[in-house]
């Protein structure tokens, strides 16, 4: 995270203390004794140095603490724990260590301790990657077959979108050593190229299915359709790429890169889909429409039944949902307007109490011995206990100075302790660990950073020249957080000034952009509502599945903006060049309207 102070701390620790291992992934094995005992006692503390001796024997460990002389050991002696040091970091511990540590705690659990492990060389348990894409693409063909009565025609869509992600996560995994493309990168291109690959072919397809209807000959009703609907995905792509790369105006390097990422990936859609679907149409020029739509395609002559069906069909005005709801706006457009800006502006009062934050082990699954882990060392330690910031101090006399700042933040308003001073080689660093009274998520313990940030360390760098710095896991998340909070306004504003422009240059309207950005705003701003009703308040927490209510996750706005900006003018755009074309040909206004609706509406 550049430009933070968790940041310049872990630079300034790693140049000052280059034989710590900081990438190193650790385990923190907490153990408290049976009821009625203590963890000193001679049979448990039997049974918990066998539990560290066998932690020694984990492949990967490099080290381990002991509790008894270390004292951790909690005021009332019934938990302690130890921390497990690893010689990789927590993407690089196998299989086998993370087998090798389970193993060690539930023998210790038959011994009759108990015994939960967290830290980042814990194994999590996770679903598997993309199950969430494979039920999105399963339900999309249930959709795609019942709408289109034709298995040629939903499986275009669902082909080119799966061809398109394929490529696309190709790339990612081949340039991911060069670029730095770290494991998660690839989650957001996979999520939204899906979604665009779908929505790009459906589009070309329905044109052309529309263009067969009218008459037209397979060759032109492909080219119809591609040289409308296809242009109309064009412009709508670009708009889902200038949202996905403005993710670089937060300045978090894994943000960007996510974002460029998944833009790659857009781009890979809509080129295929102008490219492939109409190369598929060619394969199946007559197959992609209903069976009823073929006979005559096939030279086969109708039933004078099937004629009179026919000859209804065409002769009565058609007339479907889309039809239907535009002629029901079009008669009360205030009323809709006022019921749908209100309703949304109800829904959106929430996001004014948005609160950010990261996951952690406080907000895991209660089940998970993370969590459990977490909650020991809460009840036995103090809540403050699992976020202790780290207190870098820069000094020609560090030592010196670590101890006048370590008096001063003791008798700093929310600090439960503060830990002796660890001075590096060169004696001009020291390192202070500082546990609050509060949880790391806690309002209280950003006050805490805020305050020695700005109290302490100022006073430090007057007074003693001394350069102090706060870091630490707590300490990260908050400035993860900051930053994204920060950058939400300037990021949503530059993606709706930048899509306006170009929905300017392609409709030469200024009212049409305008109302599709202030539709976003009301939109997502509603979507941001939500989310904070139900996953930060807890509103039907029960009925969502939401374990514990909490702090937004700090990404999620920012990644929501994109994504619901992306579809949102997606849609806009498949709606609204169906209109202007039909304007163009002479409807009225009034008439456009509907027929962009009848023939974009359904998809």
């Amino acid at each position: 995270m550049p430009g933070t102070e968790s940041q310049k701390a872990y630079d300034l620790l790693a140049e000052k203390f280059p034989d710590a291992s900081a990438d190193g992934a650790s385990a923190r094995v907490v153990l408290r004794a049976p009821d009625g005992q203590k963890i000193t006692d001679p049979e448990p503390r039997k049974k918990a140095e066998a539990l560290l001796a066998r932690l020694t024997d984990v492949p990967q460990v490099a080290s381990v603490t002991d509790p008894f002389k270390a004292a951790a050991v909690s005021d009332d002696g019934t938990t302690a724990y130890a921390m497990a040091t690893y010689e990789v970091a927590a993407t690089k511990v196998t299989d086998e260590a993370h087998d090798a540590l389970d193993t060690s705690l539930a023998t210790a659990r038959k011994a009759g301790l108990t015994v939960e492990a967290g830290g980042d060389a814990v194994k999590v348990e996770a679903t598997a990657s993309g199950s969430g894409e494979a039920i999105g693409i399963a339900i999309s063909a249930l959709v795609l077959l019942l709408t289109f009565g034709s298995l040629v025609a939903a499986g275009m869509p669902l082909l080119t979108a799966i061809v398109g992600v394929g490529i696309g996560l190709s790339a990612i995994i081949a340039l991911g050593s060069t670029l730095g493309l770290s494991t998660t990168t690839s989650t957001l291109a996979m999520m939204i190229g899906v979604a665009v690959g779908i929505d790009y072919a459906l589009f070309i397809v329905s044109r052309y299915r529309s263009e067969m209807a009218e008459g037209h000959e397979p060759r032109e009703a492909a080219g119809r359709a591609v040289g409308t609907a296809g242009s109309a995905v064009v412009f709508a792509g670009l708009t889902v790429v200038v949202a996905l790369a403005g993710l670089a105006v937060v300045n978090i390097p894994v943000l960007t890169k996510m974002g460029l990422a998944a833009a790659g990936t857009v781009i890979i859609a809509f080129l295929i889909a102008i490219s492939l679907i109409p190369a598929l149409l060619g394969f199946a020029p007559v197959k992609v429409l209903r069976r009823r739509d073929r006979r005559p395609y096939y030279g086969k002559p109708l039933t004078e039944r099937q004629q009179r069906r026919h000859e209804k069909r065409t002769a009565r005005p058609r007339t479907d949902l889309g039809s239907r709801w535009a002629g029901l706006v079009l008669r009360h457009p205030v009323v809709v307007l006022l019921v749908g800006v209100i309703s949304l502006g109800a829904v959106a009062l929430p996001a004014t109490r948005l609160e950010l934050g990261l996951p952690g082990e406080g907000t895991m699954a209660e089940e998970t011995t993370q969590r459990k882990a977490y909650d020991m060392l809460s009840e036995s330690f103090g809540p403050g206990f699992n976020g202790p910031l780290t207190v870098v101090v820069e000094s020609p006399r560090a030592k010196a100075a670590a101890e006048t700042a370590g008096k001063a933040l003791s008798e700093l308003p929310g600090v439960a302790s503060v830990g002796p001073a660890a001075l590096n080689r060169a004696g001009d660093t020291a390192i202070l660990s500082v546990v609050p009274t509060t949880g790391p998520t806690a309002e209280a313990t950003k006050d805490l950073v805020r305050n020695i940030r700005g109290g302490i360390a100022q006073d430090n760098r007057a007074n003693a020249g001394a350069e102090l710095l706060v870091t630490g896991q707590t300490a990260l998340f908050i400035d993860f957080s900051k930053t994204l909070d920060d950058a939400l306004l300037p990021y949503l504003a530059l993606v709706v000034g930048l899509a306006f422009l170009l929905l300017v240059l392609v409709f030469r309207s200024i009212l049409v952009p305008l109302k599709a950005a202030l539709g976003f705003l009301l939109s997502v701003t509603a979507a941001l509502g939500a989310v904070v009703a139900v996953f930060q308040w807890g509103w039907l927490a029960d009925v969502l599945g939401v374990d514990q209510p909490g702090p937004v996750m700090s990404t999620m706005p920012i990644f929501m903006i994109g994504v619901v900006f992306g579809l949102a003018m997606d849609y806009e755009v498949f709606l609204v060049t169906r209109m202007r074309e039909a304007y163009v040909h002479g409807a009225d206004a009034r008439e456009a309207i509907v027929t962009g609706f009848r023939f974009g509406g359904a998809w």
